[in-house]
């Protein structure tokens, strides 16, 4: 049902009008509420303890492929038109309409996973329950203390996404210092950022085991610091008034320029691959037996952060919009790290006594 309603989504820019598209991305907002649950539970129950971590990678690499892919076929369907004509659109999601329709085969292919033996701190037993009741035990475990410090990395990563996805693109178009390639700079920001997204995966998936045993939390301060990194040559290149539309105004940069506006692009994609791939290890393997509860609260704190800063964007400028972001990312990594830690105190102390109930026998 929710790819059925990606599909239709894509389907409505063949006849584009503003009401059907307002609809349709509503519509899109249940479906993609369901699959983003579906398929956390779905990694959660083909993983276990020593495979979750290289599974979220590759899961990862695989979903920004369309990044990639996509911005790249935009970028050069797009290259010298100032105006999308009906062929060009039509040609455009037709494609992205028969490329969902392949997805929904794929999907309707995965056979059952089988059930991992799993030895994990979980909030919560599974068991059958009804919807209410499923509602019920996703506000109890939202409301644990280390879901709630957990919600503060969910929220600076849907900050980042909006920033990422629509605000930093945009801002590349509209400075027009950078030169006459400036628009043509918004399609190469979204094949970098693709790039990132994609690399940060493969790594993640190889050191899969790695990670198991140094921990998540190295990643999630790499990739905090990746992300600073790319805060901070955003601020020297990008001028404040960027947000806002067309602009001769420039930074510290004087010019901007347009190869580090991309690199900042692919530290940007990078930096979000440590934060989320490691966000899904952590609810796949730690909340393993509430995983629908765990990734549905992940979403829906995402979206509603994602949704708030796209509202404020339109408002505030560049400075202001990265000073949130620095302020969400030093709190949401400390969360992340404080979380992380307690699990691995907690499994310290679950080894320690399974070692002396041996001892005893």
């Amino acid at each position: 049902m929710d790819t059925l309603v990606w599909r239709l989504f894509i389907l409505t820019f063949l006849w584009p009008q503003t009401w059907l598209l307002y609809v349709a991305s509503a519509v899109l907002g249940t479906g993609a509420a369901l699959i983003w649950t579906g398929q956390g539970m779905y990694l959660s129950k083909c993983s276990d303890e020593s495979t979750i971590s290289r599974n979220s990678g590759i899961f990862w690499a695989l979903l920004q492929m369309s990044m990639f892919f996509g911005n790249l076929f935009v970028f050069f369907l797009f290259q010298g038109k100032t105006h999308i004509d009906n062929d060009t659109r039509t040609l455009v999601f037709s494609i992205l309409a028969g490329v969902a329709i392949i997805g929904i085969v794929f999907l309707g292919a995965l056979r059952k996973p089988n059930q991992p033996s799993i030895t994990v701190d979980d909030e919560m037993p599974e068991h059958q329950q009804s919807p209410k009741q499923a509602f019920i035990n996703a506000v109890r475990l939202f409301m644990t203390k280390r879901m709630l410090q957990l919600s503060v990395t969910f929220i600076y990563t849907g900050l980042a996404l909006s920033f990422f996805s629509g605000v930093y693109g945009a801002s590349i178009g509209f400075t027009e210092a950078i030169g006459e390639s400036a628009k043509q700079l918004v399609g190469l920001n979204g094949v970098f950022l693709g790039v990132g997204e994609v690399l940060g995966g493969v790594i993640f998936g190889l050191l899969g085991k790695r990670t198991a045993k140094w921990g998540r939390d190295p990643i999630v301060i790499a990739g905090f610091i990746i992300h600073i990194s790319s805060f901070f040559l955003i601020l020297m290149n990008i001028p404040n008034a960027a947000p806002f539309g067309d602009t001769d105004d420039v930074a510290f940069f004087k010019p901007p320029i347009a190869a580090v506006a991309i690199l900042c692009s692919f530290l940007l994609g990078l930096g979000d691959a440590c934060f989320n791939t490691q966000i899904y290890s952590m609810l796949g393997g730690v909340f393993a037996k509430n995983s629908a509860e765990a990734f549905s609260i992940f979403k829906f704190t995402q979206s509603v952060a994602t949704a708030i800063s796209f509202v404020y964007s339109s408002h505030l400028g560049l400075r202001v919009q990265l000073g949130i972001l620095l302020v969400f990312g030093i709190l949401g990594t400390a969360c992340f790290c404080l979380v992380e830690w307690a699990v691995k105190r907690s499994r310290a102390v679950d080894v320690n006594e399974c070692e002396t109930v041996d001892t005893k026998k």
